[in-house]
């Protein structure tokens, strides 16, 4: 302390590991006799974090005993005694500044040829080795004891039995102190493994197929004139504030039954509808009965622009432009361009959702509206990363309020009432 000020130490660690050319300088260092704290300056870090270094990965070579059997300082005091070092209690032996203070070690000490002493050598690449060996070595294993993978088990399983992801599981319950990567490699480890949870108890990743080329040009139809993909990027630059919905079809079978989705684009909320034809007359009844329950107001409020593809099911425009009960422009309806799905991607990733709950190899047949209202306040109450941890259903009640929710019959959901798997609903 001087002049009632207190002098802080300069520090020079920069908090990062040392690399193979740090540890390089650290032995050049040695070998021109240099002081730690030389050392430390020269490489940016704090000359304890050198000291360390070369302590910790310095490799012993015994001294030769030939001609010398016992240098322990006491020998004189205690009579030119002839005890083997390790036997004797007040052995004690001769020190070396340069190989116990700094630098640390005996790399080209000039002294080294004639020394008797046990000696230390630091070689920069042993120690990176060795380094790196120690670093593979800390991750091996998991950091969690018996009884605190029994508490894990109990809150995780269950749920992800129930079709819920681990992200989604971690949102619902904070007490869970692992990360998502931890909770996903527990389980590829077998952790889980004997509470009925393994890695094949996972969502699969789907892979889409990739489409042949195809080098004959298809002739553009006049009823997508000004209707095209492009025609609908114009629209929304001049109409940035207008909400898109897309618009898809999900079946098991050619003959049906169809279930008709509608994605919500901005919020990722879908509901669904269960058709027996796959025409534009019976898609576009849908958007006519919706009209009659929510009220013409409401309804060019949730779809004033559409986005969808080029299906027959989809193709009369007219019958969704045009109100079928009043016979009033309702909505603005446009196409993706051919074997263009990444230009209606959300509903594409949201079918994941519905292909967990009906997947293809279950007859539809039943399957009825009530059915998919279920269905979708599942999904539509699962926690979404790319909503920062909100849901569907959270953010449709906020922008469009609950009395509309009521009326769509989706219902809100506990994030442990939710499942995501064939067992929510069994059409026969």
């Amino acid at each position: 302390m001087k002049g009632g000020t207190v002098m802080k130490k300069k520090h020079y660690c920069d908090n990062s590991h040392l690399t193979l050319d740090e540890r390089k300088t650290i032995q050049i260092g040695i070998e021109n006799r240099s002081t730690k704290t030389a050392i430390a300056k020269t490489i940016g870090k704090d000359p304890t974090t050198v000291a360390k270094e070369i302590r910790k990965h310095r490799v012993i070579k015994p001294r030769n005993k030939y001609g010398r059997p016992n240098i322990c300082v006491n020998r004189r005091k205690c009579g030119n005694c002839k005890k083997r070092e390790n036997s004797c209690p007040n052995y004690q032996e001769l020190t070396c500044k340069g190989r116990d203070k700094s630098p640390g070690a005996c790399n080209k000490c000039p002294k080294s040829n004639n020394c008797y002493l046990t000696r230390y050598f630091y070689y920069a690449n042993l120690a990176q080795q060795e380094y790196q060996r120690q670093l593979v070595e800390s991750r091996v294993g998991i950091n969690i004891d018996k009884k605190e993978i029994e508490v894990l088990a109990e809150i995780v399983v269950p749920l992800v039995l129930k079709g819920q992801s681990i992200y989604q599981i971690l949102l619902s319950h904070p007490e869970i102190k692992q990360c998502e990567k931890t909770i996903y490699n527990y389980i590829d480890q077998g952790v889980f493994k004997s509470f009925g949870l393994d890695y094949f108890s996972l969502k699969e990743k789907v892979q889409r197929k990739q489409p042949k080329i195809q080098y004959k040009k298809r002739n553009e139809k006049n009823i997508f004139k000004d209707r095209k993909y492009i025609d609908y990027l114009r629209f929304t630059e001049d109409n940035p504030d207008i909400p898109t919905v897309e618009m898809d079809t999900v079946y098991n079978n050619q003959d049906g039954p169809y279930i008709q989705t509608l994605l919500f684009k901005r919020i990722n909320f879908m509901i669904g509808f269960i058709h027996q034809e796959k025409t534009s007359s019976s898609m576009a009844t849908t958007f006519d009965q919706l009209e009659k329950l929510l009220g013409y107001d409401i309804f060019i409020q949730l779809f004033p622009l559409l986005l969808t593809d080029r299906g027959s099911e989809f193709c009369k425009h007219n019958l969704f432009e045009y109100s079928g009960i009043t016979g009033e422009f309702r909505l603005n309806i446009f196409y993706c361009d051919p074997m263009r799905a990444t230009q209606k991607p959300n509903v594409e990733n949201n079918h994941n959702y519905v292909r967990d709950i009906l997947p293809k190899n279950i007859n539809l047949t039943n399957l009825s509206n009530q059915d998919l209202q279920l269905i979708f306040s599942h999904i539509n109450n699962t926690p979404r990363r790319s909503l920062n941890g909100r849901t569907p259903y959270d953010l449709f009640e906020l922008l469009y309020t609950k009395d509309v929710l009521d009326s769509l019959n989706i219902k809100k959901l506990h994030h442990d009432e939710i499942t995501l798997r064939p067992s929510l609903v069994k059409p026969k």
